[in-house]
């Protein structure tokens, strides 16, 4: 016999985005609030992504909450970089904190949302076959959270241990296996470069060789956490006037206006001081948007590859080529591992997998080789993959993917027409920065919002098609201009078979999202709440299109 229940909204997801959803909600505004999340406990992608060598790769001092001054005060951190134990006890932290944990079931998971048109509320039922009913849903489900797992032939034919690293098994022991690995963008590198030290054969398998530097993980020196606790206002102000919300320096100066040598001088200084957007944004602030500039600062990457990789045909193999544009990535050692006698890089865009065979992998050059673990490091149908997996229908019924086709819209990558009082932390056209400062700055929106609803006595909150469609104008618009839009990669989903590149980020930045929401909120939010016919306004679009 199910259970029913009716409050006042549901939390889905219990990471960054969900725990916070759930502070603002439930502590701040005192509404009715119950969270659900398929895990055992909080965390979001880093309660699963348990994987060796899961790293964060934005520092430490800005992956972390600042809507809470003694919070940040109180929590401490040993390196530069924070790994996947520290983030997730810091986020299980958060929760027993702010006593938020009575408000989550955990270990449960939503499978339908449908909107009931004649009651103006949500019905959302559970996997133990509970109802729930809802004024409004806000779901943190996560931006990369729908696991890609390859249908490659021979799969589920394969008898030794085949995972993916976003769900990792915990009594999985690496030591003295023959280990292969299947992606090389951040979890692939973070995956190879840890169990390389471990296993006794690790095969490398690279599809799309990618540029990337040095994460720069060092331990934190004497004083170094306490300065930053002094700073908090400082560091908080820094992170949300940036575009980036790394905390890094986003400079302006030409990488044409410098000699070679002054070039290679920068680019050095970036690659010893580590990070990925560092190296792309702290050097010039014309590689993001300038073709040739880019190419610059790929062929030093390549240079820094053949130095270290001692075997030319193995630098060979793995060699990015094209344009440094995909999601920056940085590593702790990933090309080093290739001088190790028993890790083999496989270029499998020249010898495509053929098939898993009950053990190992053969490819199309007829070579085999038997493996005890096959580990995906394939990633993730990312930023609308979630919602278009689950039983989600809007108004009349209609299907969410029915509504999105094959480019998902959203208005200010929070909400998307014909879903009222439906809320998404990082959906489709959101923006593209550090995430957690990004999740704050949403979910401070969406639950002011709601805040500003109820006060006053308005029923449904939802945009205008013609509001959504401006705002993927603008999205696309600065896709265009920059150079992450003339390559294939999941920043477009062009990584999932089938699916049709679109553009799914707002690649406008934090700062300049911050001052669109204030103006969608000074104008008493035209685009989002009518009292009559659904208009769209002029009105909090301004600065989005000024800023194209």
């Amino acid at each position: 016999m199910s259970n029913q229940r009716t409050v006042d909204a549901v939390v889905i997801g219990a990471g960054f985005g969900g725990i916070y959803a759930m502070q603002k909600l439930a502590n701040e505004q005192g509404l009715d609030v119950v969270g659900f999340d398929l895990a055992d406990g909080p965390g979001g992608t880093w309660y699963w992504n348990r994987y060796p060598g899961a790293l964060s790769d934005s520092e430490g001092y800005v992956y972390q909450y600042f809507f809470d001054k003694d919070l940040y005060q109180d929590t401490t951190w040993k390196n530069t970089y924070l790994t996947q134990p520290e983030i997730l006890s810091y986020l299980e932290g958060v929760v027993d904190r702010f006593d938020l944990r009575k408000h989550f079931r955990f270990g449960t998971g939503i499978v339908s949302s449908h909107y009931i048109d004649a009651d103006n509320e949500w019905e959302l039922t559970t996997d133990s076959g509970d109802t729930i009913r809802s004024t409004y849903v806000v779901n943190a489900v996560g931006l990369l959270a729908a696991v890609n797992l390859p249908d490659v032939p021979g799969r589920d034919s394969f008898e030794g241990r085949l995972v993916h690293t976003a769900r990792w098994p915990e009594d999985l022991n690496l030591a003295g296996k023959r280990v292969a690995v299947i992606g090389t963008g951040s979890t692939g590198q973070q995956f190879a470069t840890a169990a390389a030290s471990q296993v006794a054969e690790l095969g490398v398998h690279v599809r799309t060789p990618q540029y990337s530097v040095p994460v720069g993980l060092r331990a934190m020196r004497d004083g170094e956490v306490e300065q930053y606790h002094a700073d908090f206002e400082k560091t908080r102000d820094t992170v949300f006037s940036s575009a980036l919300g790394f905390g890094i320096d986003e400079v302006e100066r030409s990488l044409w206006d410098f000699t070679d040598e002054e070039r290679q001088e920068i680019f050095a200084k970036a690659w010893e001081q580590g990070g990925g957007f560092r190296f792309m944004f702290s050097t010039f602030g014309n590689l993001a948007s300038d073709e040739d500039a880019n190419l610059v600062a790929g062929e030093f990457i390549k240079d820094r590859i053949r130095e270290i990789v001692k075997d030319p045909e193995t630098a060979r193999k793995i060699m990015p080529e094209g344009l440094h544009a995909r999601r920056p990535l940085c590593d702790n050692g990933f090309y080093e591992i290739f001088n190790l006698p028993h890790v083999e890089a496989v270029n499998i865009s020249e010898t495509p997998i053929d098939e898993i065979t009950q053990s190992g992998i053969r490819t199309s050059d007829g070579k085999h080789r038997e493996y005890d673990v096959i580990v995906f490091a394939t990633g993730f149908d990312a930023v609308d993959g979630n919602y278009r997996r689950m039983d989600l229908t809007g108004r009349n019924g209609v299907q969410i993917n029915e509504t999105w086709g094959t480019d998902p819209q959203s208005y200010l990558g929070v909400t998307t027409a014909g879903f009222p009082n439906w809320f998404m932390v990082l959906g489709p056209k959101g923006p593209f920065c550090n995430l957690p400062s990004a999740i704050e700055t949403q979910v401070e929106f969406i639950s002011d919002l709601i805040a500003h609803a109820r006060q006053a006595d308005v029923a449904t909150i939802e945009p205008s098609t013609d509001a959504e469609e401006r705002w993927s104008e603008v999205c696309r618009d600065l896709a265009k201009g920059s150079v992450f839009g003339k390559v294939d990669s999941w920043v477009f989903g062009a990584n999932i078979p089938g699916k049709k590149p679109s553009v799914l980020f707002y690649l406008g930045g934090l700062s300049a999202m911050k001052e669109i929401l204030a103006e969608e909120v000074e104008a008493g939010y035209p685009n989002l709440i009518s009292q009559g016919p659904r208009e769209s306004s002029d009105k909090g679009l301004d600065r989005a299109l000024v800023n194209q």
